[in-house]
């Protein structure tokens, strides 16, 4: 049987700065129609940032909390996109801004859909190494992040559990080991 879903119509019902909602009234494969909701915005990217030194291999994460999960939770690094930025760059952006550390190399590691169910975005995941402190961590005006160096072991041990409560914090750390990252 077909599986393709054909979109008929759609109209945006809600936006604001970081997305927008939109209704589609979709066919099925065998004809018939519904409406259904799904959350278009921009692209952004997750990255895994590697600091090798004295005290072994660690992660460079940011605390910070969630407004759906009201919640404090520990991630890797990353953010949307800039218009026109590709998403190398993105990453390194991110990375420097949100945790003052700077990426000499920068490796793709993947790209997947955050929620295909609802959401028609991607997220690009990194690998950053050879990281140099800036010592110049430049937040957006509404975020607020405390940065953690953790030993890689740890957080592989405990991802999936709180603090590690984001879902795409798993798939970037899956992507790193899958990579032949180590700990």
């Amino acid at each position: 049987m077909d599986l393709i879903w054909t979109e008929e119509s759609s109209r945006p019902v809600f936006k604001n700065r970081l997305f927008s909602i939109r209704e589609s009234l979709c066919r099925s494969p065998s004809g018939k129609t519904g409406i259904y909701t799904a959350m278009d915005a921009p692209d952004w990217a997750v990255v895994v940032p590697v600091l090798d030194d004295a005290q072994g291999r660690r992660f460079v994460m940011v605390r910070q909390w969630r407004h759906g999960a009201r919640e404090l939770s520990l991630e890797f690094p990353g953010g949307v996109f800039e218009r026109g930025e590709n998403p190398e760059e993105a990453a390194a952006r991110e990375l420097e801004e949100e945790t003052a550390y700077r990426p000499s190399r920068v490796t793709r590691l993947g790209e997947m859909s955050p929620n295909p169910a609802i959401m028609g975005n991607r997220v690009h995941f990194f690998l950053a190494e050879d990281l140099a402190d800036t010592g110049n961590q430049r937040l957006d005006e509404d975020e607020y992040v405390n940065v953690e160096l953790l030993p890689a072991e740890e957080v592989i041990r405990a991802m999936g559990k709180p603090p590690y409560i984001h879902a795409l914090m798993a798939a970037a750390l899956m992507l790193y080991l899958q990579r032949g990252g180590t700990f």
